[in-house]
């Protein structure tokens, strides 16, 4: 490897590098077309209270595209497990009990698509999407279609430690966010659990070989994911207020592209962790950007593709693939060094 190699090799090497340069970038932007709006405070606020739920979906699903599977059922789980909660807090006025529930139904929706998947052989794009219509269905039945205002949350302790205010501004569920993806890249960088997550992903069948449970580890992954969809569902439940039948519906997509512009392979085998938190926040501020931008709604598409765009393309050139081009692309621009006086520029004497 050459001396010009070598200095730019650290680059490829800065995970989620690429889509923190286009967040950095698009608030720039938009701090120069909207100032009234992106050089106060409070739109940042909006968008620590607004992107965690979907960040913490985003999570989940990180580890479900590593191991080479998807999950379509997120979103309902959202729906399900705000259902739960809403009801223990509405009937039961025990709201940790709900809590607790909560995740356990997220766990149990889980656990079924991960049968589904590793015991009987379902494609997972086909299990997790039949267990989204089913589960939004078992939930608008038992709601009966009715959302259900839970405003007295907000004098309760849990809502204080999950969706309060830190020093009456902050958002707290940035922060429970933010912790969780620190402690969700350890498990999947540094834990055996995410080793064999990213071995599975890569090539399943190598990793049977290598010893690695492939069929319980994928019922423990999508286990794992209904938990964490859960848990969004109740971050998102406490923030609002109030629960409605069809809440995460408009989820799906936009936590997708949140994983898929982070710079998870689509083929399985590499999840990037710090990319997926970037793209939730650039998914999540985008289309409010835009709108402040005062260019129109019909842009707002427009602009969200250009900025994947930019961000996929990114992922390529600013990688450890992209390190060789970045070099060679150095050494063509660099001025070559002047020779000393009685040399020429390959260090040969003349006269």
């Amino acid at each position: 490897m050459s001396r010009t190699t070598t200095r730019f090799a650290f680059i490829g090497k800065l995970e989620g590098l690429p889509i923190a340069m286009v967040l950095a970038v698009m608030y720039v932007v938009f701090i120069f077309t909207a100032p009234s709006v992106f050089t106060g405070y409070r739109i940042y606020m909006s968008f620590f209270q607004t992107v965690p739920p979907m960040l913490v979906c985003a999570i989940g699903l990180t580890f479900i595209i590593t191991a080479g599977e998807i999950d379509l059922s997120f979103p309902a789980v959202v729906a399900l497990s705000g259902f739960v909660f809403t009801w223990c807090f509405k009937n039961l006025n025990a709201p940790w009990i709900g809590f607790i529930l909560a995740l356990a139904a997220g766990a149990l929706v889980g656990y079924i698509n991960g049968l589904l998947v590793a015991r009987l052989r379902v494609p997972s794009i086909m299990a997790t999407l039949a267990a989204q219509f089913f589960w939004y269905g078992v939930t608008v039945l038992i709601a009966g279609g009715l959302q259900i205002d839970i405003g007295a949350i907000t004098t309760t302790t849990i809502h204080t430690i999950f969706v309060g205010r830190l020093f009456g501004v902050f958002p707290v569920q940035a922060l429970w966010s933010l912790g969780l993806v620190a402690f969700f890249w350890f498990i999947l960088n540094r834990h055996t659990f995410g080793e064999a997550i990213m071995f599975i992903g890569d090539n399943a069948e190598v990793a049977r070989v290598m010893g690695i449970n492939v069929e319980t580890t994928r019922i423990q992954l999508f286990t794992m994911h209904g938990v964490i969809a859960a848990f969004a569902g109740l971050l998102l439940t406490m923030e609002i207020n109030v629960f409605f039948p069809t809440q995460g519906q408009g989820m799906l997509l936009p936590v997708m592209a949140a994983v898929f512009i982070g710079g998870t392979s689509i083929a399985g085998g590499q999840g990037v962790m710090v990319g997926t938190f970037f793209g939730s926040y650039i998914i999540g501020s985008l289309e409010a950007g835009v709108v402040a931008t005062g260019i129109g709604g019909y842009w707002v598409q427009l602009v969200e593709g250009l900025v994947m765009a930019a961000s996929v393309i990114l992922n390529v050139v600013i990688g450890e693939e992209g390190v060789s081009i970045l070099a060679r692309t150095a050494r063509k621009w660099a001025v070559p060094a002047q020779a000393p006086p009685g040399e020429d520029s390959g260090g040969r004497k003349h006269a």
